[in-house]
């Protein structure tokens, strides 16, 4: 079971090979780098590619680790309890499945994304540990012990908001999605948009990395705004010609704001302009 990409999905040789070391170790694959790069897309295509059930778990801020394991809705079995349901004599009825518990109980191995961990506070990774070591918990309501039934294989995202405890870390292989090279990005965009004419992919792929190596942007554009952006450049039936300049910093670059995302960064660009045109 090899993880080789998909025709929707370039995977860099390094990508590939953490996927499949990851599976090999039965370890989580704790996977970074710049939003945008395809971290979250990576274990939908994992799924596809294997052809593995994908369960998701979104983190927000909010989220508790126990969550992904079960809740017990005491509440609901309070206002049962009064309205003189017979249902509340079983406490399994209040019991609601996490992700977690899901994959532990699927009949056949599935991907679990964890989506975005360094959203929730400090201690989220830490305490779940041990299920994603042992994989395998306790319903203390209920006093029943969940273990899975297939090891699945767990892909972890993370933006780096937060540094992760070690002890999370050790269980984990971890990667590092760098941000695609030239080739890559003409590979990546030749996935999306087949039939775009070679000249323009050209000139936007010249406009975009100029965008991304001014020094001093505070956030850089990333893969999925320059594919935002070619889609409305094919929209608006813009040619190669129209992107054509010497250098990014004599003109903003048409529809920029698939590009940059906060006013420091336009700023940034049309005082570039302004000064390049005065010179």
């Amino acid at each position: 079971m090899q993880f080789k990409g998909t025709e929707n999905y370039v995977a860099t040789d390094d990508l590939q090979m953490a996927v499949n070391a990851a599976i090999t170790l039965a370890r989580p694959l704790l996977i970074k780098g710049e939003p945008g790069t395809g971290k979250t897309m990576l274990a939908e295509q994992v799924s596809a590619a294997l052809g593995k059930k994908l369960l998701c778990w979104h983190i927000k801020s909010t989220t508790k680790a126990q969550q992904g394991l079960y809740e017990y809705d005491a509440v609901s079995r309070l206002r049962d309890s009064q309205l003189g349901d017979e249902k509340v004599y079983d406490i399994a009825n209040y019991i609601k499945k996490g992700m977690l518990w899901q994959a532990f109980e699927a009949e056949e191995q599935v991907v679990l994304l964890i989506d975005e961990i360094d959203k929730a506070d400090i201690e989220f990774p830490n305490d779940l540990l041990v299920e994603l070591d042992k994989m395998e918990f306790s319903v203390y309501e209920t006093g029943e012990r969940v273990v899975a039934k297939h090891r699945p294989i767990i892909i972890i995202t993370s933006n780096n908001e937060k540094e992760l405890p070690d002890a999370f870390l050790r269980r984990c292989f971890f990667h590092y999605i760098q941000f695609p090279d030239r080739d890559t990005m003409e590979q990546i965009v030749q996935v999306h948009y087949p039939d775009l004419k070679q000249q323009l992919v050209k000139q936007a792929l010249e406009l975009f990395f100029q965008v991304r190596e001014i020094n001093g942007l505070k956030k850089k554009p990333s893969t999925s705004e320059l594919i935002d952006w070619l889609k409305l450049l094919m929209a608006d039936e813009l040619s190669a010609e129209a992107l054509q300049s010497d250098d990014i910093k004599d003109a903003l670059p048409p529809l920029y704001g698939a590009l940059l995302k906060n006013e420091q960064d336009v700023h940034m660009l049309e005082r570039l302009a302004f000064m390049s045109r005065r010179r």
